[in-house]
């Protein structure tokens, strides 16, 4: 997948603005770039060191007689091996006019560039050795990241914890691995260069990380992708004046009508710097109404899908004896937050029956927003973010997962050869298999199909 070409891309959003930025990244990036800039203090691009940044025209046409400027820019030079890319990169900052952006691309095109594939400025970024595999993956993430949580976890992956820790139990594993196949050219002299009791103590090591990193992807996908918070209740319980009042915006329809949720209504909102997935559903009841019986039945599967889920309740309407027959009902592994809702509506004795009844309720007012600052307060406490707080690795990558498993369960096979004694010719398969798919992550090992796959999910220009 290593090209000789010149590719370029814009490299911010498309459309109309105030600057655009358009790459160019390859051998001849800085050769073809000179062909169109005309420095506005006479210097040659090729003869600038890099870092540098220098204000000219872009021009199109004999530079000396027939030309047009189409614009007035700065060009940005960056000389390999010292460029995002590891190849010769320039910058052209231009106008945001997306007629401007259109005309130099297409001028550098006819000068010889092609256009960049979606992704490929990183994966040449990658090919150069500027980075690894799961470092190129966390540029993706990084660039989608809305939250800080999310943000968070892209760093510490762009950052190379991730992939450095992978990296030191690879190599250890390797320098078994290669005295193992050393004892089998030494067969018939019956040696062992493999300290056996050092060999267990690494397979035992690597088998406790990759478990802890396996585990660790439950937390960081809900983290990566948004936490889903299921509202559930009966009808007129205050569900989507709830998503409302946590919104603040008129998300969801509200109505003194029962059954006007039919479906579930969903939006984003970052609390805390995580971001949580907010999910209105139709109301729990028993109904005649077939589209409202489909609206049920979603709610209860949000309801078992969801990491967490909020049952609200009317503190004015319902008793605690109704409150705790419901909550019996529901059947789900999902984290449990009992909100009482409307106690501006509710007696002070309805309320202190509640207080009293040993359960652990929330008391708000999501028409009179009265409360919520407990109720997101015990939403961070169930999403258990202290993990970031820490230098704990976390996994958010379903490749790496996936990739992880597999390799658990060869390193589970070489730890039942140990137990049974196995030759070294059987655990060196184990290993090598091993050792493959702990490649893969970092990209030690790695294909052009793998690598198509990933970097197709980029945008173009990164």
């Amino acid at each position: 997948m290593i090209h000789q070409d010149t590719i370029v891309a814009l490299a911010t959003p498309s459309g109309a603005g105030a600057i655009a930025i358009i790459r160019l990244s390859g051998k001849d990036a800085i050769t073809i770039a000179s062909e169109v800039f005309v420095s506005i203090k006479g210097k040659e691009l090729s003869n600038q060191k890099s870092h540098t940044v220098h204000l000219g025209n872009i021009v199109d046409g004999d530079r000396l007689d027939n030309f047009r400027i189409i614009d007035e820019v700065l060009a940005t030079v960056f000389k390999n091996p010292n460029s995002y890319t590891g190849e010769n990169v320039v910058e052209f900052s231009c106008h945001g006019s997306a007629y401007i952006q259109q005309e130099i691309i297409q001028l550098l095109l006819r000068k010889g560039a092609r256009m960049a594939t979606a992704g490929e400025f990183t994966l040449q970024a990658f090919l150069n050795g500027k980075m690894d595999l799961s470092q190129a993956e966390a540029v993706a993430d990084l660039i989608s990241s809305d939250s800080k949580a999310s943000h968070q976890l892209a760093i510490q992956q762009m950052r190379g914890g991730f992939s450095s820790e992978i990296k030191i139990l690879r190599q250890e594993l390797l320098n078994f691995a290669s005295l193992i196949e050393l004892e089998l050219d030494f067969a018939e002299e019956d040696v062992e260069f493999a300290n056996r009791e050092e060999f267990q103590k690494l397979i035992s090591k690597i088998s406790k990380l990759l478990k802890n990193l396996i585990d660790s992807f439950a937390t960081g996908n809900v983290l990566k992708n948004g936490i889903p918070v299921a509202i559930v209740g009966r009808p007129n319980s205050g569900k989507s004046t709830l998503l409302n009042a946590l919104l603040n915006e008129e998300r969801a329809i509200v109505s003194t009508i029962a059954g006007t949720t039919r479906d579930t209504i969903e939006d984003d909102i970052s609390i805390g710097g995580v971001r949580f997935r907010f999910i209105d559903t139709a109301g729990l009841r028993e109904t005649t109404d077939e589209i409202e019986k489909i609206g049920v039945a979603r709610a209860l599967e949000k309801l078992e899908n969801s990491s967490i889920y909020m049952y609200l309740f009317d503190c004015s309407e319902m008793t605690l004896e109704e409150v705790k027959n419901e909550l019996q009902g529901f059947s789900t592994n999902s984290k449990q937050i009992i909100v009482a809702n409307k106690i501006d509506k509710a007696s002070k004795q309805q309320l202190s029956i509640l207080e009293k009844s040993g359960l652990e309720i929330l008391f708000i007012s999501a028409k009179e927003k009265e409360s919520l600052d407990s109720l997101t307060g015990n939403l961070l406490e169930k999403a258990e973010i202290s993990v970031l707080d820490s230098n704990q690795l976390i996994v958010t990558n379903s490749r790496h997962y996936d990739i992880l498993g597999k390799s658990l369960e060869e390193i589970v096979k070489v730890q039942e050869g140990i137990d049974s004694n196995l030759s070294g010719d059987l655990l060196a398969i184990d290993l090598r298999q091993a050792l493959y798919y702990l490649g893969e992550i970092t990209g030690e090992v790695s294909n052009d199909e793998l690598l198509g796959n990933i970097f197709a999910n980029f945008c173009i220009g990164k």
